[in-house]
């Protein structure tokens, strides 16, 4: 019998019908919550609130969370790619997250997908493929995004990629920032996990 490719994997043998919305779901999360939540709390809260101070941590958060759940509930490599890529297009496209800097965010998004594909790989690998606690393919997947996107940051700013004004900002977004938001998205995606697993088994 052919071995199950490990993007295939998945916690849950849900429906076709449940599959399609929450690939749905999940891919419009990846791509809108970063084109209008931001703006959505600018215009709440104000420009000068502490709310919208933080706005990248609650956008990369959901995001991240989104990325999670991807890879515990979502299979296949198409569908996988789609919700990798999103984010940061979005991104991009909007300039509310970064604002000045998201023009320069197009020299990240190679490692952005990478670090994203490594944070679902991890957890499909180490918790489904191996059978790993949830929170050991959380901190494996966490960090290895984390160096992918640093890392990356660090090699083109040695090329003075980035303008000096904004090098310092930036180098927080790519470092501390999605180590935060990794992490929080981690969480959120442990307490729904916890949720779907009480369910199916009062369910069976």
């Amino acid at each position: 019998m052919e071995r199950e490719n490990v993007l295939d994997k998945r916690i849950y043998d849900f429906s076709k019908k449940s599959d399609i919305i929450q690939t749905i779901i999940l891919g419009l999360l990846a791509f809108l919550v970063p084109t209008f939540l931001a703006q959505l709390i600018t215009t709440i809260f104000g420009a000068q609130s502490v709310i919208t101070a933080n706005s990248q941590i609650i956008v990369g958060s959901i995001v991240n969370a989104a990325l999670v759940l991807a890879a515990i509930n979502i299979k296949g490599w198409k569908k996988i790619i789609g919700i990798i890529t999103m984010p940061s297009i979005s991104t991009i496209l909007s300039g509310y997250v970064f604002q000045a800097a998201s023009v320069y965010m197009v020299y990240m998004i190679p490692a952005i997908w990478i670090g994203n594909f490594v944070l679902i790989y991890a957890f499909k690998f180490i918790m489904l493929e191996k059978n790993k606690n949830y929170f050991v393919a959380g901190i494996v997947g966490i960090i290895a995004k984390v160096l992918v996107i640093f890392g990356w940051f660090e090699l083109l700013n040695l090329f003075s990629i980035f303008p000096s004004q904004l090098v310092n900002n930036l180098q927080t977004a790519m470092g501390l920032t999605q180590l935060v938001t990794a992490t929080i998205g981690t969480l959120i995606v442990f307490a729904v996990y916890q949720v779907e697993k009480k369910k199916l088994a009062n369910n069976n």
